[in-house]
This record gives structure tokens, C-alpha cells and sequence, in this order.
């Protein structure tokens, strides 16, 4: 929303101020505001994970970890187990029940951030700035 404003807010510049080196400066801030206001709202959110991660209650700071070994599970079926059932009930010519689907669109989404996630967590770690 605020992309669609910069064009217009910048173009009034050339009607108030005569200053090129000021009207400069201020379309770059105009330009770069929204910008400005997603790293304010990352680092915010940061600040917030870092203060549920190193909680000592399993109800705030375990909620990672369990995500963490329901979307391992998850993989370990999609592309281990169930294949492997796949494949032995077909060698033994027995009949193979419906076996359940994950929707893995979705399973990926949340795993590659819980690996980002992660990621931090063991550059923090490797630096001693944790626990």
C-alpha cells in the first residue's frame, strides 16, 4: 500500500521544494519507509522468539522442538515408511490398505522455517550467545 503512495508523494515534492539536494533526500526517505518499517517489524518479532526460546517452561519454549518432530515424522512417512510399506506389500502380493497422505506443500513451508529457525539457533550456539 504505501509502494502505491511514494510515486504521487514524490511527484508533489517538485512542487514544494525547490532544493534539488533536499528534494533528493527526501524522496529517498519517503522511498525507503516501508522498507524501514518490515526490518522494525522483523527485528521485533526476533526479540519476541528469543525471549519464548529461552524460556525454562516447556509450554512456551517446547513448542519448536515438538513442531520440529511432528514435521520429521511426517517426512519419515512420506518418503521412507510409506514407500517401504509400498514396496514389501507389493513382494508379498498382499493387499495394501489406503494409507494416509500429507499435504506436504504446506509440511515443507513449516519445516524450511523451523530449519531457518534452526539455522540461528546453532549460529548462536557455535558463538556462546545462548544457554
Amino acid at each position: 500500500m504505501l509502494n502505491a503512495l511514494i510515486g504521487p508523494v514524490t511527484g508533489l515534492l517538485d512542487k514544494f521544494i525547490e532544493d534539488k539536494d533536499q528534494k533528493a533526500k527526501l524522496a529517498h526517505e519517503i522511498a525507503t519507509m516501508s522498507e524501514k518499517h518490515a526490518q522494525e517489524l522483523a527485528k521485533g518479532q526476533l526479540d519476541v522468539n528469543k525471549i519464548e526460546a529461552g524460556h525454562r517452561s516447556r509450554f512456551v519454549a517446547g513448542w519448536r522442538p515438538f513442531v520440529g518432530w511432528v514435521c520429521g515424522v511426517a517426512l519419515a512417512w512420506h518418503f521412507v515408511v510409506a514407500p517401504l510399506l509400498t514396496f514389501v506389500f507389493a513382494y508379498l502380493g498382499a493387499d495394501l490398505p489406503q494409507l494416509p497422505v500429507f499435504d506436504m506443500d504446506a509440511l515443507m513451508t513449516v519445516l524450511l522455517g523451523l530449519l531457518g529457525l534452526g539455522g540461528l539457533r546453532t549460529f548462536e550456539k557455535a558463538k556462546g550467545l545462548s544457554k
